[in-house]
Protein backbone atom coordinates (compact mmCIF):
# COMPACT_ATOMS: atom_id res chain seq x y z
CA UNK A 1 0.00 0.00 0.00
CA UNK A 2 1.71 3.16 -1.20
CA UNK A 3 1.44 6.59 0.43
CA UNK A 4 -0.17 5.26 3.58
CA UNK A 5 -2.09 7.93 5.46
CA UNK A 6 -3.47 6.70 8.76
CA UNK A 7 -6.43 7.93 10.80
CA UNK A 8 -6.90 6.51 14.29
CA UNK A 9 -10.48 6.98 15.51
CA UNK A 10 -10.70 7.13 19.30
CA UNK A 11 -7.84 8.67 21.27
CA UNK A 12 -8.13 6.95 24.61
CA UNK A 13 -5.84 4.45 26.35
CA UNK A 14 -5.60 2.37 23.16
CA UNK A 15 -5.89 4.82 20.29
CA UNK A 16 -3.44 7.51 21.34
CA UNK A 17 -0.38 5.28 21.96
CA UNK A 18 -1.04 3.51 18.66
CA UNK A 19 -1.52 6.76 16.73
CA UNK A 20 1.67 8.19 18.21
CA UNK A 21 3.54 5.04 17.24
CA UNK A 22 2.19 5.06 13.67
CA UNK A 23 3.22 8.72 13.36
CA UNK A 24 6.88 7.71 13.63
CA UNK A 25 6.60 6.08 10.19
CA UNK A 26 3.45 7.39 8.48
CA UNK A 27 1.39 10.53 8.12
CA UNK A 28 -1.04 10.01 11.00
CA UNK A 29 -4.07 11.90 12.29
CA UNK A 30 -5.83 11.08 15.54
CA UNK A 31 -9.59 11.68 15.58
CA UNK A 32 -11.81 11.98 18.65
CA UNK A 33 -15.26 13.50 19.15
CA UNK A 34 -14.21 14.93 22.52
CA UNK A 35 -12.98 18.42 21.66
CA UNK A 36 -11.54 19.02 25.12
CA UNK A 37 -9.50 15.83 24.82
CA UNK A 38 -8.22 16.89 21.40
CA UNK A 39 -7.28 20.37 22.61
CA UNK A 40 -5.33 18.97 25.55
CA UNK A 41 -3.46 16.54 23.29
CA UNK A 42 -2.59 19.28 20.81
CA UNK A 43 -1.14 21.22 23.74
CA UNK A 44 1.11 18.25 24.42
CA UNK A 45 -0.46 16.54 27.43
CA UNK A 46 -2.18 13.14 27.71
CA UNK A 47 -4.41 12.96 30.79
CA UNK A 48 -4.37 9.15 30.70
CA UNK A 49 -0.56 9.29 31.11
CA UNK A 50 -0.16 6.48 28.57
CA UNK A 51 1.95 8.73 26.35
CA UNK A 52 4.49 10.96 28.06
CA UNK A 53 4.43 14.69 27.38
CA UNK A 54 7.91 14.38 25.87
CA UNK A 55 6.87 11.70 23.37
CA UNK A 56 3.61 13.43 22.50
CA UNK A 57 5.20 16.83 21.99
CA UNK A 58 7.92 15.27 19.83
CA UNK A 59 5.26 13.59 17.69
CA UNK A 60 3.35 16.86 17.29
CA UNK A 61 6.52 18.63 16.16
CA UNK A 62 7.06 15.89 13.58
CA UNK A 63 3.62 16.29 12.04
CA UNK A 64 1.28 14.20 14.20
CA UNK A 65 -2.11 15.86 14.53
CA UNK A 66 -5.22 15.33 16.64
CA UNK A 67 -8.59 16.61 15.52
CA UNK A 68 -12.32 16.56 16.22
CA UNK A 69 -13.11 17.62 12.64
CA UNK A 70 -14.12 14.72 10.42
CA UNK A 71 -12.96 16.54 7.30
CA UNK A 72 -9.38 16.32 8.51
CA UNK A 73 -9.35 12.53 8.07
CA UNK A 74 -11.13 12.37 4.71
CA UNK A 75 -7.85 12.14 2.79
CA UNK A 76 -6.61 9.19 4.84
CA UNK A 77 -6.68 5.69 3.35
CA UNK A 78 -6.01 3.45 6.38
CA UNK A 79 -8.55 3.84 9.19
CA UNK A 80 -8.07 2.30 12.63
CA UNK A 81 -11.03 2.16 15.03
CA UNK A 82 -10.04 2.09 18.71
CA UNK A 83 -13.16 3.03 20.66
CA UNK A 84 -14.45 1.51 23.94
CA UNK A 85 -16.71 -1.55 23.91
CA UNK A 86 -18.36 -1.54 27.37
CA UNK A 87 -21.25 -3.50 28.84
CA UNK A 88 -24.49 -2.03 30.16
CA UNK A 89 -25.96 -2.40 33.65
CA UNK A 90 -27.23 -5.88 32.76
CA UNK A 91 -23.77 -6.89 31.50
CA UNK A 92 -24.90 -6.94 27.88
CA UNK A 93 -22.35 -5.73 25.30
CA UNK A 94 -22.88 -2.10 24.31
CA UNK A 95 -21.71 -1.65 20.73
CA UNK A 96 -22.96 1.94 20.43
CA UNK A 97 -19.45 3.50 20.32
CA UNK A 98 -18.49 0.98 17.64
CA UNK A 99 -21.60 1.77 15.58
CA UNK A 100 -20.89 5.51 15.82
CA UNK A 101 -17.26 5.02 14.79
CA UNK A 102 -18.35 2.88 11.84
CA UNK A 103 -20.69 5.66 10.76
CA UNK A 104 -17.79 8.11 10.92
CA UNK A 105 -15.65 5.80 8.81
CA UNK A 106 -18.48 5.41 6.30
CA UNK A 107 -18.64 9.17 5.81
CA UNK A 108 -14.97 9.51 4.89
CA UNK A 109 -13.77 6.17 3.46
CA UNK A 110 -12.93 6.01 -0.23
CA UNK A 111 -12.32 3.38 -2.88
CA UNK A 112 -9.37 1.14 -2.14
CA UNK A 113 -9.23 2.20 1.53
CA UNK A 114 -8.87 -0.14 4.51
CA UNK A 115 -10.54 0.02 7.92
CA UNK A 116 -9.07 -1.98 10.81
CA UNK A 117 -10.94 -2.49 14.08
CA UNK A 118 -9.03 -2.81 17.37
CA UNK A 119 -11.92 -2.67 19.85
CA UNK A 120 -12.59 -5.87 21.79
CA UNK A 121 -15.61 -7.71 20.40
CA UNK A 122 -17.01 -11.22 20.07
CA UNK A 123 -16.42 -13.15 16.84
CA UNK A 124 -18.47 -11.78 13.95
CA UNK A 125 -18.94 -8.19 15.09
CA UNK A 126 -16.53 -6.65 12.58
CA UNK A 127 -18.04 -8.28 9.50
CA UNK A 128 -21.65 -8.69 10.64
CA UNK A 129 -22.24 -5.49 12.64
CA UNK A 130 -19.67 -2.85 11.67
CA UNK A 131 -18.98 -3.38 7.98
CA UNK A 132 -22.69 -3.18 6.96
CA UNK A 133 -22.81 0.28 8.56
CA UNK A 134 -19.72 1.39 6.63
CA UNK A 135 -21.27 0.00 3.42
CA UNK A 136 -24.60 1.72 3.97
CA UNK A 137 -23.16 5.14 4.87
CA UNK A 138 -20.44 5.14 2.20
CA UNK A 139 -22.37 3.51 -0.61
CA UNK A 140 -19.29 1.37 -1.26
CA UNK A 141 -19.17 -2.41 -1.62
CA UNK A 142 -17.16 -4.42 0.92
CA UNK A 143 -14.19 -6.37 -0.48
CA UNK A 144 -14.63 -4.62 -3.82
CA UNK A 145 -14.44 -0.91 -3.08
CA UNK A 146 -13.01 -1.03 0.44
CA UNK A 147 -11.52 -3.65 2.73
CA UNK A 148 -11.32 -4.43 6.43
CA UNK A 149 -9.22 -6.06 9.09
CA UNK A 150 -9.13 -6.75 12.81
CA UNK A 151 -6.10 -6.32 15.05
CA UNK A 152 -7.05 -6.62 18.74
CA UNK A 153 -5.57 -4.10 21.15
CA UNK A 154 -3.30 -5.39 23.88
CA UNK A 155 -2.72 -2.20 25.83
CA UNK A 156 -2.01 -2.64 29.54
CA UNK A 157 -2.84 0.71 31.21
CA UNK A 158 -0.11 2.04 33.47
CA UNK A 159 2.46 -0.49 32.24
CA UNK A 160 5.56 1.39 31.08
CA UNK A 161 7.45 -1.79 30.17
CA UNK A 162 4.93 -3.54 27.92
CA UNK A 163 4.15 -0.56 25.70
CA UNK A 164 2.29 -0.95 22.40
CA UNK A 165 5.37 -1.54 20.24
CA UNK A 166 6.71 -4.17 22.65
CA UNK A 167 3.63 -6.40 22.60
CA UNK A 168 3.23 -8.88 19.76
CA UNK A 169 0.30 -7.89 17.56
CA UNK A 170 -2.32 -10.18 16.06
CA UNK A 171 -3.51 -8.99 12.64
CA UNK A 172 -6.08 -10.16 10.09
CA UNK A 173 -7.74 -9.05 6.88
CA UNK A 174 -10.96 -9.54 4.95
CA UNK A 175 -8.97 -11.10 2.10
CA UNK A 176 -5.63 -12.88 2.03
CA UNK A 177 -3.97 -10.00 0.18
CA UNK A 178 -5.42 -7.34 2.49
CA UNK A 179 -4.37 -9.34 5.54
CA UNK A 180 -0.79 -9.28 4.30
CA UNK A 181 -0.96 -5.52 3.69
CA UNK A 182 -2.38 -4.84 7.15
CA UNK A 183 0.20 -7.10 8.73
CA UNK A 184 2.99 -5.32 6.85
CA UNK A 185 1.88 -1.90 8.11
CA UNK A 186 1.66 -3.04 11.74
CA UNK A 187 4.91 -4.99 11.51
CA UNK A 188 6.71 -1.85 10.37
CA UNK A 189 6.18 -0.24 13.81
CA UNK A 190 5.66 -3.17 16.22
CA UNK A 191 9.14 -4.23 17.29
CA UNK A 192 7.80 -7.32 19.09
CA UNK A 193 6.51 -8.71 15.81
CA UNK A 194 3.10 -9.70 14.48
CA UNK A 195 0.98 -12.80 13.98
CA UNK A 196 -1.25 -12.86 10.90
CA UNK A 197 -4.41 -14.79 11.78
CA UNK A 198 -6.19 -16.66 8.96
CA UNK A 199 -9.44 -14.71 9.36
CA UNK A 200 -11.01 -11.76 11.12
CA UNK A 201 -13.19 -14.06 13.24
CA UNK A 202 -10.14 -15.98 14.48
CA UNK A 203 -8.46 -12.71 15.51
CA UNK A 204 -11.64 -11.55 17.27
CA UNK A 205 -11.94 -14.85 19.13
CA UNK A 206 -8.27 -14.80 20.14
CA UNK A 207 -8.68 -11.42 21.78
CA UNK A 208 -11.83 -12.18 23.70
CA UNK A 209 -10.41 -15.41 25.19
CA UNK A 210 -7.19 -13.73 26.39
CA UNK A 211 -8.94 -11.79 29.11
CA UNK A 212 -11.56 -14.46 29.72
CA UNK A 213 -8.74 -16.86 30.59
CA UNK A 214 -7.26 -14.40 33.09
CA UNK A 215 -10.69 -13.75 34.56
CA UNK A 216 -11.30 -17.46 35.19
CA UNK A 217 -7.86 -17.96 36.74
CA UNK A 218 -8.35 -15.01 39.08
CA UNK A 219 -11.82 -16.30 39.98
CA UNK A 220 -10.22 -19.60 40.99
CA UNK A 221 -7.76 -17.98 43.40
CA UNK A 222 -10.52 -15.70 44.72
CA UNK A 223 -12.49 -18.82 45.59
CA UNK A 224 -9.39 -20.27 47.22
CA UNK A 225 -9.07 -17.10 49.29
CA UNK A 226 -12.61 -17.56 50.60
CA UNK A 227 -11.97 -21.21 51.42
CA UNK A 228 -8.64 -20.63 53.17
CA UNK A 229 -10.05 -17.66 55.09
CA UNK A 230 -12.61 -19.99 56.68
CA UNK A 231 -9.82 -22.43 57.50
CA UNK A 232 -7.66 -19.76 59.10
CA UNK A 233 -4.92 -20.18 56.47
CA UNK A 234 -3.12 -17.25 54.83
CA UNK A 235 -3.85 -17.47 51.09
CA UNK A 236 -0.73 -15.53 50.10
CA UNK A 237 1.47 -17.98 51.99
CA UNK A 238 -0.24 -20.89 50.24
CA UNK A 239 0.32 -19.30 46.82
CA UNK A 240 3.97 -18.59 47.59
CA UNK A 241 4.48 -22.24 48.44
CA UNK A 242 2.58 -23.49 45.38
CA UNK A 243 4.54 -21.16 43.07
CA UNK A 244 7.69 -23.16 43.77
CA UNK A 245 6.36 -25.69 41.22
CA UNK A 246 7.56 -24.77 37.74
CA UNK A 247 4.15 -24.91 36.04
CA UNK A 248 1.96 -23.37 38.74
CA UNK A 249 0.34 -20.19 37.39
CA UNK A 250 1.10 -17.19 39.65
CA UNK A 251 -2.34 -15.58 39.85
CA UNK A 252 -3.38 -13.66 42.96
CA UNK A 253 -6.78 -12.97 44.50
CA UNK A 254 -8.22 -9.51 44.20
CA UNK A 255 -10.69 -7.12 42.60
CA UNK A 256 -11.22 -7.58 38.87
CA UNK A 257 -12.24 -4.28 37.33
CA UNK A 258 -11.14 -2.15 34.44
CA UNK A 259 -12.25 -2.12 30.85
CA UNK A 260 -10.88 -5.49 29.78
CA UNK A 261 -10.82 -8.46 32.15
CA UNK A 262 -14.01 -7.42 33.92
CA UNK A 263 -15.86 -6.84 30.64
CA UNK A 264 -14.59 -9.07 27.83
CA UNK A 265 -15.94 -12.38 29.22
CA UNK A 266 -19.48 -11.00 28.91
CA UNK A 267 -18.89 -10.49 25.17
CA UNK A 268 -17.81 -14.11 24.78
CA UNK A 269 -20.67 -15.31 26.96
CA UNK A 270 -23.33 -13.50 24.94
CA UNK A 271 -21.85 -14.79 21.71
CA UNK A 272 -21.93 -18.35 23.05
CA UNK A 273 -25.54 -17.95 24.18
CA UNK A 274 -26.55 -16.72 20.73
CA UNK A 275 -25.36 -20.10 19.44
CA UNK A 276 -27.42 -21.94 22.05
CA UNK A 277 -24.63 -22.71 24.48
CA UNK A 278 -24.62 -21.55 28.09
CA UNK A 279 -20.98 -20.90 29.14
CA UNK A 280 -21.03 -22.13 32.73
CA UNK A 281 -17.37 -21.67 33.67
CA UNK A 282 -17.07 -18.19 32.13
CA UNK A 283 -20.18 -16.86 33.87
CA UNK A 284 -19.32 -18.57 37.16
CA UNK A 285 -15.96 -16.81 37.08
CA UNK A 286 -17.67 -13.50 36.45
CA UNK A 287 -20.05 -14.01 39.36
CA UNK A 288 -17.16 -14.86 41.66
CA UNK A 289 -15.09 -11.84 40.67
CA UNK A 290 -17.99 -9.39 40.61
CA UNK A 291 -18.77 -10.29 44.22
CA UNK A 292 -15.30 -9.74 45.65
CA UNK A 293 -15.78 -6.08 46.58
CA UNK A 294 -18.78 -6.92 48.75
CA UNK A 295 -16.90 -9.88 50.23
CA UNK A 296 -13.93 -7.69 51.20
CA UNK A 297 -16.22 -5.13 52.83
CA UNK A 298 -17.96 -7.79 54.88
CA UNK A 299 -14.63 -9.24 56.02
CA UNK A 300 -13.59 -5.77 57.18
CA UNK A 301 -16.81 -5.32 59.18
CA UNK A 302 -16.23 -8.71 60.85
CA UNK A 303 -12.67 -7.72 61.80
CA UNK A 304 -13.93 -4.44 63.28
CA UNK A 305 -16.52 -6.24 65.38
CA UNK A 306 -13.98 -8.81 66.58
CA UNK A 307 -11.74 -5.99 67.80
CA UNK A 308 -14.61 -4.25 69.55
CA UNK A 309 -14.66 -1.25 67.21
CA UNK A 310 -17.95 0.62 67.02
CA UNK A 311 -19.03 0.21 63.40
CA UNK A 312 -21.73 2.89 63.27
CA UNK A 313 -20.20 6.28 62.36
CA UNK A 314 -16.67 4.89 62.53
CA UNK A 315 -13.96 6.62 60.49
CA UNK A 316 -12.68 4.62 57.51
CA UNK A 317 -9.95 5.50 55.01
CA UNK A 318 -9.81 3.81 51.60
CA UNK A 319 -6.45 4.14 49.87
CA UNK A 320 -6.91 3.93 46.11
CA UNK A 321 -9.89 4.04 43.77
CA UNK A 322 -8.45 3.36 40.31
CA UNK A 323 -9.00 -0.10 38.86
CA UNK A 324 -5.28 -0.91 39.06
CA UNK A 325 -2.05 0.47 40.47
CA UNK A 326 -0.06 3.43 39.16
CA UNK A 327 -2.56 4.62 36.56
CA UNK A 328 -5.45 7.14 36.63
CA UNK A 329 -8.07 4.85 35.03
CA UNK A 330 -11.20 4.56 37.20
CA UNK A 331 -13.38 2.82 34.59
CA UNK A 332 -15.26 -0.12 36.08
CA UNK A 333 -13.23 0.01 39.28
CA UNK A 334 -14.38 -2.59 41.78
CA UNK A 335 -13.16 -0.54 44.73
CA UNK A 336 -16.52 1.17 44.40
CA UNK A 337 -18.17 -2.09 45.53
CA UNK A 338 -16.19 -1.98 48.77
CA UNK A 339 -17.22 1.66 49.23
CA UNK A 340 -20.92 1.06 48.55
CA UNK A 341 -21.14 -1.98 50.84
CA UNK A 342 -19.44 -0.16 53.72
CA UNK A 343 -21.76 2.82 53.24
CA UNK A 344 -24.69 0.50 54.05
CA UNK A 345 -23.27 0.28 57.59
CA UNK A 346 -23.28 4.10 57.94
CA UNK A 347 -19.53 4.52 58.17
CA UNK A 348 -17.78 7.83 57.51
CA UNK A 349 -15.59 7.00 54.52
CA UNK A 350 -12.68 9.05 53.22
CA UNK A 351 -11.20 8.07 49.85
CA UNK A 352 -7.68 9.12 48.90
CA UNK A 353 -6.10 8.44 45.51
CA UNK A 354 -3.30 10.64 44.17
CA UNK A 355 -3.64 9.12 40.70
CA UNK A 356 -7.38 9.54 40.12
CA UNK A 357 -8.99 12.62 38.56
CA UNK A 358 -11.29 14.09 41.21
CA UNK A 359 -13.71 15.58 38.66
CA UNK A 360 -14.15 12.25 36.84
CA UNK A 361 -14.61 10.41 40.16
CA UNK A 362 -17.25 12.90 41.27
CA UNK A 363 -19.10 12.64 37.96
CA UNK A 364 -18.92 8.85 37.63
CA UNK A 365 -19.29 7.73 41.25
CA UNK A 366 -20.47 10.81 43.18
CA UNK A 367 -17.48 10.50 45.51
CA UNK A 368 -15.50 13.52 46.65
CA UNK A 369 -11.86 12.48 46.66
CA UNK A 370 -9.65 13.70 49.45
CA UNK A 371 -6.99 15.85 47.75
CA UNK A 372 -4.32 15.33 50.41
CA UNK A 373 -3.65 12.55 52.86
CA UNK A 374 -5.80 13.30 55.93
CA UNK A 375 -4.12 14.05 59.24
CA UNK A 376 -6.90 12.68 61.44
CA UNK A 377 -6.99 9.20 63.00
CA UNK A 378 -9.06 6.39 61.50
CA UNK A 379 -10.69 3.29 62.96
CA UNK A 380 -10.02 1.37 59.77
CA UNK A 381 -7.63 1.79 56.84
CA UNK A 382 -8.13 -0.22 53.63
CA UNK A 383 -5.31 -0.53 51.11
CA UNK A 384 -7.43 -1.09 48.00
CA UNK A 385 -4.95 -0.25 45.22
CA UNK A 386 -1.20 -0.91 45.31
CA UNK A 387 0.04 2.50 44.13
CA UNK A 388 3.80 2.75 44.69
CA UNK A 389 3.24 6.09 46.43
CA UNK A 390 1.35 4.30 49.21
CA UNK A 391 4.50 2.49 50.27
CA UNK A 392 5.77 5.82 51.61
CA UNK A 393 2.85 6.22 54.03
CA UNK A 394 3.19 5.33 57.71
CA UNK A 395 -0.25 3.79 58.15
CA UNK A 396 0.08 3.41 61.91
CA UNK A 397 0.28 7.21 62.15
CA UNK A 398 -3.18 7.37 60.58
CA UNK A 399 -4.90 4.91 62.89
CA UNK A 400 -6.35 4.98 66.36
CA UNK A 401 -4.86 2.69 68.99
CA UNK A 402 -7.55 0.08 68.38
CA UNK A 403 -7.88 -0.24 64.64
CA UNK A 404 -8.14 -2.48 61.58
CA UNK A 405 -5.77 -2.37 58.60
CA UNK A 406 -6.93 -4.49 55.66
CA UNK A 407 -4.70 -5.15 52.67
CA UNK A 408 -6.61 -6.03 49.50
CA UNK A 409 -3.45 -6.30 47.38
CA UNK A 410 -1.00 -8.11 49.69
CA UNK A 411 1.10 -4.95 49.42
CA UNK A 412 1.76 -4.02 53.05
CA UNK A 413 4.12 -5.53 55.63
CA UNK A 414 2.33 -8.45 57.27
CA UNK A 415 3.22 -7.24 60.78
CA UNK A 416 0.97 -4.15 60.55
CA UNK A 417 -2.12 -5.67 58.91
CA UNK A 418 -5.14 -7.33 60.48
CA UNK A 419 -6.39 -9.03 57.33
CA UNK A 420 -5.81 -9.48 53.62
CA UNK A 421 -7.09 -11.49 50.68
Amino acid sequence: MENVKIAVIGLGYVGLPLARLFSTKYTTIGFDMNKNRVEALMQGHDATLEVSDELLQSALKNGFKCTADMEDIRECNFYVVAVPTPVDEKHNPDLTPLYNASTTVGKVIGKGDIVVYESTVYPGVTEDECIPIVEKVSGLKFNRDFFAGYSPERINPGDKQHTVEKIKKVTSGSTLEIGKKINEIYASVITAGTHLAPSIKVAEAAKVIENSQRDINIAFVNELAKIFNRMGIDTQEVLEAACTKWNFLPFKPGLVGGHCIGVDPYYLAQCAQSYGYNPEIILAGRRMNDGMGEYVANQIIKLMLKKGIQVLNSEVLILGLTFKENCPDVRNTKVIDIYKTLREFNLNITVFDPWANSEIVKKEYNITLCQKLPVKKFDTVILAVAHEKFSEINLLSLTKENHVIFDVKAFLPTEIIDGRL
